[in-house]
């Protein structure tokens, strides 16, 4: 039913920038909350940015500075602005969303397929 689509990724030299953007598509009542998420090779996936309603944004400690998370509520849609990317950044992002889909009041998690993002020295 619900749909994520991540795009944007790319490969980028060091210092450059990239922008990922997720769509949300299908029948549902509304949005809780999304975010991005990225695993390197042989690490766990962790969180890189979240954003929920009205509340500030919240970043991991390794993008603070650097990435900036928005979204467009109108579109369903988020985005993830990376400036001075770093080869350390270089990973597969993944778009989440907690979505009220046929209860107004249970949000429930999503994911996309993933972005490349991969930063050359």
């Amino acid at each position: 039913q619900v749909q994520l689509v991540e795009s944007g990724g790319g490969l980028v030299q060091a210092g450059g920038s990239l922008r990922l953007s997720c769509v949300a598509s299908g029948g549902f009542f509304g949005i809780e909350a999304m975010g991005w998420y990225r695993q390197a090779p042989g690490k766990q996936r962790d969180l890189v940015a979240t954003i929920r309603n009205i509340e500030r944004a919240n970043y991991a400690d390794s993008v603070k500075g650097r990435f900036t998370i928005s979204m467009d509520n109108a579109k369903n849609t988020v985005y993830l602005q990376m400036d001075s990317l770093e080869p350390e950044d270089t990973a597969v992002y993944y778009c989440n969303a907690n979505i009220y889909i046929t209860n107004p009041y249970i949000s429930s998690s999503h994911w996309g397929q993933g972005t490349q993002v991969t930063v050359s020295s």
